[in-house]
C-alpha cells in the first residue's frame, strides 16, 4: 500500500492522456484525440492494471504530476464563457 494521500493526479508527458487517482485500485483518464476529449474510469483487476497504477504514482515510463485544476480543464477548453 502507498502512503499517498488520494486522489492523485498525473498525466502522460504528451499531454495526451490526464488521470485522477481515485485509490490503489480506481483511476479515471481523460483522453485527446484530436479536437474530442474521452472520459474513461478504470478498476483495476488485472495485474498488468495493477502495475500500471503503480506506474503512474510512482511518476515512471513518462508519467509525471499534474493538478486537479488541470484534470478539471481538460475538455472545457473550447467552451465559450456563458452570456447573459
Amino acid at each position: 500500500m502507498y502512503g499517498f494521500a488520494f486522489p492523485q493526479y498525473r498525466k502522460l508527458a504528451n499531454e495526451k492522456s490526464f488521470y485522477e487517482l481515485i485509490d490503489d485500485r480506481h483511476f479515471t483518464e481523460k483522453q485527446r484525440i484530436g479536437k474530442q476529449v474521452f472520459t474513461i474510469h478504470v478498476e483495476a483487476k488485472q495485474y498488468p492494471e495493477i502495475l500500471r497504477i503503480q506506474d503512474m504514482l510512482d511518476c515512471a515510463e513518462g508519467f509525471l504530476v499534474s493538478s486537479k485544476d488541470e484534470f478539471e480543464s481538460i475538455g472545457t477548453e473550447n467552451i465559450p464563457p456563458y452570456q447573459a
